[in-house]
């Protein structure tokens, strides 16, 4: 699924611009990032 390969760059891209504009959302992007990271890992392979 090479389609994958390019999901994190333009997640980091997107979580990055939501960034600048509302920087509160910090914590919900971190937050949602290790927790989607976490599944990942677990059932992901």
């Amino acid at each position: 699924m090479p389609y994958i390969q390019h999901l994190g760059p333009v997640a980091a891209l997107i979580a990055g611009v939501l960034i600048l504009i509302m920087p509160r959302l910090l914590n919900y992007i971190i937050a949602l990032y290790l927790i989607v990271t976490g599944l990942v890992g677990l059932f992901g392979r």
